[in-house]
């Protein structure tokens, strides 16, 4: 398989849905990323995990549609050109 821009677009694609698709009471508050992790106090500096955390869920809140459209683009070209 050749290293083309279409296999780092895949892959970056690929790397959103796992993001994505991380449940936080499942999954995530095994490894210490709960729900409560989050919670800081006024003028407080968020922590490494709070910043994670923030990251993950605004990956999951505003890539939802977009990573919707991307996969589907992503399946018809597989189909299409193999």
């Amino acid at each position: 398989m050749a290293f083309t821009l279409y296999c780092l677009l895949q892959t970056a694609i690929l790397c959103t849905n796992a993001v994505a698709v991380l449940h936080e009471e499942r999954f995530l508050s095994k490894f210490g990323f709960g729900v409560d992790q989050g919670v800081a106090g006024f003028g407080d500096d968020p922590g490494v995990k709070a910043q994670i955390l923030t990251l993950i869920r605004s990956v999951r809140t505003v890539m939802r549609v977009p990573l919707i459209i991307f996969n589907s683009a992503c399946i018809v070209l597989l189909l299409l050109f193999g």
